[in-house]
């Protein structure tokens, strides 16, 4: 009966990002005729809205579909590693380290970056940033987390931690031209329409890499649940799995927000919507649930903010709108 439950939660969460998918599509800032958007699906389009439906379109949902997936499988994770329902790549640093880095790029560097010779810029510049930051915090917290072993010391530390790339983000944007601290923010105000179809590859390969690497840590995951000692006793290496899992994580926010900005509550949301719709604590489960639900927000929030109009919604002022509700409902749950 359980088995069959699930069964049918996947199948209508399957459907829900099918049809969140077909709609970014077929809906858009530009009214397109659907019968114009099958032509050019088709290739026998005209020129203009092939290139509106290769070039943005559809990119955007293959964007938005990762991006969510990945932030709702590392906001599990590091809920997990942490046994803390709030933890998520946002409150522990991870994406501030990521924006940091981000910022020293956009900022500070002027021009391309030097390395062994050869010139990195544009996207690799953002990228590497985006990476460097993001695994100096997950570092950080992997060496912690190998000394302190008080799980709820080691979120105030993210926290704190997060606090302070956020003041050095603040310093670069007071000495930095208004042109760079434009292109700043509005990196920061996320979005999934910067990947261009080019870079969408490089996008995905790193995304599916580190969803399957997330979902290989599952078991190991379930046996943490059962507390550390427990789990050594059953042969599990407790510090190599916290290690994977922080770097997995780690990648998996640095990528996703150097291409679409700090995306907001995706990732400290979906996890607890798995939980409720699954009500199981079985990562096998709760890692492709998490996933699909990620993917379907992302997807869901992308279209509000392209819905026809003359202006494009920021993206993270509509994550909130559905990750707010939830944490509260959680919060209160636990108090």
């Amino acid at each position: 009966m359980r088995k069959t439950r699930i069964v049918i939660l996947a199948a209508i969460l399957i459907l829900l990002l099918v049809g969140a998918a077909i709609c970014n599509i077929f809906f858009g800032a530009v009214h397109i005729p659907a019968a114009d958007i099958w032509h050019s699906l088709t290739g026998a389009g005209d020129d203009v809205v092939s290139f509106i439906i290769r070039e943005n379109r559809i990119p955007q949902c293959i964007t938005a579909t990762l991006g969510g997936a990945a932030l709702a499988a590392t906001g599990l994770l590091l809920q997990t590693a942490f046994r803390n329902p709030l933890a998520g790549p946002s409150v522990l640093g991870i994406s501030s380290g990521a924006s940091l880095g981000v910022a020293i790029v956009m900022l500070w560097i002027s021009g391309p970056i030097v390395i062994g010779g050869s010139e990195i810029g544009g996207y690799a510049a953002i990228i590497g940033g985006a990476l460097a930051g993001s695994l100096l915090i997950t570092l950080l917290l992997t060496i912690l987390s190998m000394r302190v072993r008080n799980a709820l010391m080691l979120l105030i530390v993210g926290m704190f931690t997060g606090y302070l790339t956020s003041s050095l983000v603040t310093l670069l944007s007071s000495l930095a031209d208004a042109r760079k601290i434009q292109n700043y923010v509005f990196w920061g105000m996320g979005s999934f329409g910067g990947v261009p179809m080019g870079q969408l590859p490089w996008f995905s390969g790193l995304v599916i890499v580190g969803l399957i690497l997330a979902m290989l840590l599952a078991k190991p995951l379930n046996l943490l649940l059962l507390g550390d000692n427990y789990a050594t006793n059953l042969g599990v290496r407790v510090s190599r799995v916290k290690t994977q899992l922080l770097l997995v994580s780690g990648v998996l926010t640095a990528v996703v927000t150097a291409y679409c900005g700090p995306v907001a509550f995706i990732g400290l949301a979906m996890p607890h919507i798995a939980r409720m719709l699954t009500r199981t604590d079985n990562h096998l489960i709760l890692l492709p649930f998490s996933m699909l639900a990620g993917a379907t927000t992302a997807l869901i929030c992308n279209l509000l903010s392209v819905l026809p109009g003359n202006t494009v919604i920021p993206l993270n002022a509509l994550t909130p709108i559905i990750g707010v509700p939830v944490i509260l409902y959680v919060i209160k749950n636990r108090s």
